[in-house]
């Protein structure tokens, strides 16, 4: 139906209904539905924004649950172990559509609602955007539970139902300004709150030892209320779990300790307790060590600890009640992935519950503890590494803070056995750091209580193992793995870019949805004039779509035919949003001094957050958005260059903005970047990308050939040649003519006239502490973005270029990357057996498994 398509895409079109995401059949009621397995439509129920005047009382629309039943939770295939995903971010963005994909019900449910009156769309952009998460590291891990429950693996997500997750962002005179981001407010219909498990988490307090053992006393207890959030897979009726933890404080919280006339004190002191999950931490690769962060993570994963040793012990043949007390088979039935040192503590938490509670032996405890456990470093930045204060740490966790010099001693008597004399070894491999300040290392931790750790692209592996460190892959190189990141193509493709996912799905089949490997097969294609002609029909239409949204959202009008330069991702002096902006002053002086010279006409896009409390960023916010005030209103340039900063980046803005890209900008310096997932993205939705040789970019560059990327720059080792010889940020320039200009329009004020000491400290630090040598680049950029504009004056090039971008963006599937983490980290083979849906017999499906799981 014309009303319910959705634009830009051809699902209108009755040929290709059920082609991709489409077929089954929407359940559609009148009063409330009495199945048991249902999933609301979110947002649906006395929602005033859909029926003015006449608000709707029961749920109108649900979706048939394949066979997520709460009480039934973690898959149903492979119960022999089961995989327990820790992160303190989850960046899932929006549910509805993603669900409905997955499903294979989004056509059929587009119908449903359109014979109400409705419209799909109109429905999906009412819904709330799950931010719970800062950028790269938070999607990934719900790219990864997208993929976990596709390829059939017994997983959980375990983190933290923030109240509030990362802060709205606004931009009033140029600045960045925060709100609180209150996503709840309206309740969130995809969760149920299961009190039935929530389990207690202690804090402060100190530790007794006697002959029995330690013992950890006089605690202050927050209890941990677990609200589950079904992950389905992709057309297989698996549904899996996330299972975030909310804080809450007890009955007698406090109470005891105050007298009848401080009562009303008592029950407002309850509010400390529960601040532990009220908020996201906005940090971005900057470490705070915060007594309130430190809280959160332990407070996840106390909670999921207990939770998985009931669930271990409770699933012997499916049986709910406490029957296992031999740990022997715990890491076989058991892997916990830390997503970063976030969740560190979980290593001394395990610990002390074999030790202390199960009283098993050190020896036999740290075993399994160290076969159990498995870290995936995310970043090379020193200042982004965890380094928890002593003092602190004893304040908070005592018996925790015993056990972790525990395992330095022996760690550092292991070390002395292998390197006599060798105190310097000793001291850059303890787990405590000494001088000034002690602090212990938190991915040293991660390291030795791991039996693997992997970087997430190759590039970054190789640093971690050769440099980050250098000591601990020399004594257990077997240990040291890399996992390139990956994209969900669900979302990242069905979902933000329907149009190209049916063009693809006419060409080589459906199947490229779960085996995105097969998109190889779009390489017979690349010289085929009609596909050539509608891979760039999509784009164009991709980019209209987004033009009208800049227009209705934003108030200004660009040109679709445009070149969208597209460089969204989080504010970082590392990402190096200053070097676009010196390359946007150049364009503009260039056609100012030359007019009537033809130019490629540009839409800059800019997007992302700072840190609340990262002043370079915010600065750099303001300076683009400065430039770009002084670019679009001058009559010179007119149309040839428009630079837009997208106002708050989220998920559900990438979903537009992505697909309608033509150029992505991935040009952080060489050695710094892990691996970007955003440069996955754009690949796989036909933009070029501009970047260096860093991350994930790499590996493109080797997938789709070097020549099919616009790759500038310092290499690692020409980086580490510069700073080994001192980087000299003058000498650039005063050579550079181009720069020299761009630099002093920014110091000048030129760009901001009311104040033109505004930017005198972005100035500052590109002369004297700019650690990710923007200058160094600036020549190499300039001169390839030229290439970039030349190109794309001949739309067929480039669009065959496009094509060979997509047909080997296969590896970059989060299928591929689950399936080597389940492989060589987890242990436990991915399944393609497809669960028969809640309304068949499931006798064959049970004949095979064990008869049910604890929740």
């Amino acid at each position: 139906n014309p009303k319910a398509a959705r634009s830009g895409s051809c699902r209108k079109q009755p040929s290709r209904a059920g082609a991709v995401g489409g077929g089954g059949e929407a359940l559609v009621c009148a009063g409330i539905c009495p199945a048991p397995r249902l999933w609301l439509l979110g947002g649906l129920r006395n929602n005033p924004l859909l029926t003015p005047g006449r608000p709707l009382s029961p749920p109108i629309v649900a979706l048939p649950a394949p066979c997520w039943d709460p009480a039934v939770t973690g898959g149903r295939i492979s119960l022999l172990q089961r995989i327990y995903y820790l992160s303190l971010e989850f960046y899932m963005g929006r549910t509805l559509q993603n669900t409905m994909i997955n499903l294979g019900l989004q056509n059929a449910c587009d119908e449903a609602v359109y014979q109400l009156g409705l419209d799909m769309e109109e429905l999906e952009e009412i819904e709330e955007d799950a931010g719970l998460g800062n950028g790269g590291l938070g999607r990934l891990a719900a790219c990864f539970l997208d993929s976990m429950a596709t390829l059939g693996l017994a997983a959980y997500g375990y983190g933290i139902r923030y109240e509030y997750g990362i802060f709205n962002q606004k931009i009033r005179d140029g600045w960045q300004v925060e709100e609180a981001d209150d996503w709840l407010r309206h309740g969130n219909p995809w969760e149920k709150a299961r009190p039935e498990y929530m389990l207690p988490v202690h804090f402060y307090g100190r530790v007794e030892h006697s002959a029995t053992g330690a013992k950890w006393v006089d605690t202050q207890v927050v209890l941990a209320l677990p609200y589950d959030t079904p992950v389905p897979g992709y057309m297989n009726n698996t549904v899996n779990t996330m299972r975030l933890w909310s804080a809450r404080a007890p009955n007698d919280f406090n109470l005891r300790d105050f007298n009848v006339g401080d009562y009303i004190q008592a029950v407002l002191d309850r509010n400390l307790a529960e601040n532990i999950s009220r908020v996201l931490y906005p940090n971005d690769n900057f470490f705070e060590g915060k007594e309130l962060r430190l809280k959160q993570e332990y407070f996840v994963v106390a909670a999921t600890l207990q939770d998985i040793i009931r669930r271990f012990k409770a699933s012997k043949f499916g049986s709910t009640d406490s029957v296992r007390t031999v740990f022997d088979s715990f890491p076989d039935q058991v892997a916990i992935q830390l997503n970063d040192t976030h969740p560190a503590m979980a290593i001394p938490e395990l610990m002390r519950i074999f030790v202390d509670i199960e009283k098993l032996p050190w020896n036999k405890a740290w075993d399994i503890t160290k076969r159990t456990f498995a870290y995936t470093n995310h970043t090379v930045l020193p200042e982004a590494l965890e380094r928890w204060p002593v003092d602190l740490v004893e304040k908070l966790l005592p018996r925790h803070l015993q056990i972790i010099y525990e395992i330095n001693q022996r760690h550092l008597d292991h070390i002395a056995s292998l390197f006599p004399n060798d105190v310097d070894r000793l001291r850059r491999m303890s787990l405590i750091e000494e001088g000034g300040t002690k602090r212990i290392n938190m991915a040293h931790l991660c390291i030795v209580g791991s039996h693997a750790v992997n970087g997430v692209a190759k590039i970054h592996s190789e640093i971690v193992k050769t440099q980050v460190f250098e000591d601990f892959a020399a004594l257990e190189p077997e240990k040291f793995q890399n996992k390139t990141n990956g994209i969900t193509p669900r979302r990242w493709l069905l979902l933000c870019n329907p149009g190209l996912a049916e063009l693809i799905a006419e060409k080589i089949g459906e199947d490229y949805v779960r085996d995105l490997s097969q998109l190889t097969k779009l390489h017979e294609f690349v010289d085929d004039d009609l596909f050539i002609r509608e891979v760039a029909k999509v784009k164009q239409e991709n980019k209209v779509k987004f033009a009208l949204y800049l227009e209705k959202e934003y108030k200004v009008k660009i040109n679709p035919s445009s070149m969208f330069d597209v460089h969204v991702k989080r504010i970082h002096e590392y990402k190096r949003q200053l070097m676009n902006c010196l390359h946007i002053i150049t364009m503009y002086n260039r056609i100012r001094r030359d007019p009537a010279k033809v130019f490629v006409p540009r839409t800059v896009i800019i997007g992302g957050k700072a840190a609340p409390g990262y002043h370079m960023a915010k600065m750099i916010i303001k300076l683009i958005n400065a430039v770009a005030h002084v670019v679009n209103n001058d009559p010179v340039v007119g149309s040839k260059l428009k630079v837009i900063f997208l106002e708050n980046y989220r998920v559900s803005l990438a979903e537009k903005v992505i697909p309608a890209t033509d150029l992505s900008e991935q040009i952080s310096t060489a050695g710094t970047e892990a691996s970007g997932t955003g440069n996955m993205k754009f690949m796989l939705n036909g933009a070029l990308t501009i970047g260096t040789m860093d991350g994930a970019n790499v590996e493109m560059a080797e997938e789709a050939g070097e020549e099919n990327l616009f790759i500038f720059g310092m290499r690692v080792e020409d980086v580490t040649e510069l700073d080994r010889e001192g980087y000299n940020a003058q000498k650039y320039y005063d050579q550079l003519p181009e720069l020299k200009k761009a630099v002093d329009q920014i110091k000048s004020g030129f760009f901001s006239p009311k104040d033109p000491d505004l930017f005198k400290d972005v100035v500052n630090m590109l002369f004297h502490h700019d650690r990710f040598k923007v200058f160094a680049d600036y020549e190499a950029y300039v001169k390839c973005q030229e290439k970039v504009s030349e190109l794309y004056l001949n739309s067929k090039a480039w669009t065959k270029m496009v094509i060979r971008n997509i047909a080997a963006a296969g590896k970059f599937s989060s299928d591929r990357t689950i399936k080597e983490y389940a492989r060589d980290i987890w242990h436990v083979e991915p399944s393609d057996l497809k669960i028969p849906p809640p309304n068949e017999p499931r006798d064959a499906v049970e004949d095979k498994t064990p008869n049910g799981t604890a929740a």
